[in-house]
């Protein structure tokens, strides 16, 4: 991304943001007798200050790791998150009074809003609670032409980490034992292992050294890690001992595995061309890892069976999990076919931004295999 187009995203994103900050204000200092709400100038100047905060955090954040800058970080992200759901319960506040009107009734403005408003934090908090929960999910995968010597064992899919200002290495620790708990037969991580923030990245990915598997640990690059050069990342992995898959396959024990990282697969025709260029066997079973289902048809047409992938976070939480949805269909998230593939989607273990969830879960997934 240029610098001019930074600055104008910067740009829309605050005045998208001051926009919602000043609603949630309005909302609640309107009085339908006329008279604004109490407090109303101390709730100016907090709600001034939380409009500008997150991306001020953020600026900080792709540039320094200090605790203070961590710190700031995670309370405005936390803060964006219970955004979403304020802003919600004031447009229902609005819908509220307006039928209410209609319909000829004396309503308290002010109480609905105290309500709505007090749900929404509640809500958010659960959220906060919801995302440090990270589950298990078991599915069985049926795949055509399977090497007999696969049949029964399981692998391992982790995917959004998000390694950065608000997870870091302990997290990583608590998944890589979860994970060893298992005793996978292989292990995939499908991208974003970190958020693209400042960050120690050799030091963060330390725990992947303890995760091992019979027959491998398996790493493919993911939009946050492809933000700029992604090779401090990739060394970082790698250094961990795990195998880095970057436009290439391996074969074990007869079956294919291909790793397509997401600068090269985000766009059709290049993700057609590495995919032609891998020279899959298409009378053999095959797993394609690649952060994004953004192309499955593609994957469909080169011959793959089962495609793993991450990135949709099943939209983590209202609203954006309706938008998830509706830009990923059936394969924003679970296991899903197109033609003669599947497609497994991961909703990730962590989280981008508002480190929140509700509606969707974080994960490990294992997978059995048929």
């Amino acid at each position: 991304m240029t610098r001019k187009r930074l600055i104008s995203f910067i740009v829309v994103v605050q005045s998208v943001l001051c926009l919602t900050h000043l609603f949630l204000y309005q909302t609640w200092t309107f009085s339908a007798a006329g008279r604004d709400a109490a407090g109303a100038l101390w709730v100016k100047l907090i709600l001034g200050f939380l409009s500008v905060s997150f991306v001020a955090a953020s600026l900080l954040a792709y540039r320094y790791t200090n605790a203070a800058v961590r710190a700031f970080y995670r309370v405005t992200a936390v803060w964006m998150g219970l955004v979403s759901f304020l802003f919600l319960a004031a447009v229902s506040c609005w819908i509220v009074f307006g039928i209410a009107r209609l319909a000829r009734l004396d309503v308290n403005f002010h109480r609905i809003v105290e309500v709505l408003f007090g749900a929404a934090v509640v809500a958010g908090l659960y959220g906060v609670f919801n995302a440090a929960w990270t589950r298990i999910t078991r599915t069985t995968v049926r795949l055509a032409n399977l090497p007999t010597a696969w049949r029964g064992r399981k692998a391992a899919l982790i995917s959004d980490l998000h390694l950065g200002h608000v997870r870091n290495g302990s997290f990583l620790r608590r998944m890589v034992a979860k994970i060893l708990k298992e005793a996978p037969d292989a292990i995939f991580i499908a991208g974003d292992l970190y958020d693209g923030t400042a960050i120690d990245a050799r030091r963060a990915a330390e725990p992947l050294s303890k995760l091992a598997a019979p027959h491998g640990v398996y790493f493919v690059a993911g939009n946050h890690e492809q933000f700029g050069d992604d090779s401090k990342y990739l060394r970082a992995v790698a250094a961990a001992g795990v195998r880095v898959l970057s436009n290439e396959k391996v074969e074990v024990d007869g079956l294919q595995i291909v790793g397509v990282p997401y600068r090269n697969a985000v766009r059709g025709g290049n993700f057609a061309s590495v995919l032609g260029g891998v020279r899959l066997d298409r009378d053999r079973a095959s797993i394609l890892l690649t952060h994004a289902p953004d192309h499955p048809e593609i994957a469909e047409a080169a011959g793959v069976s089962l495609q793993l992938s991450g990135h949709t976070h099943l939209g983590q939480f209202i609203p954006w999990s309706w938008m998830a949805r509706r830009i990923y269909r059936q394969f924003v998230y679970g296991l899903s076919q197109i033609g003669k593939m599947q497609v497994f989607t991961s909703s990730g273990a962590g989280t981008w931004g508002p480190p929140l969830r509700l509606g969707s879960n974080p994960e490990i997934v294992m997978l059995e295999f048929e």
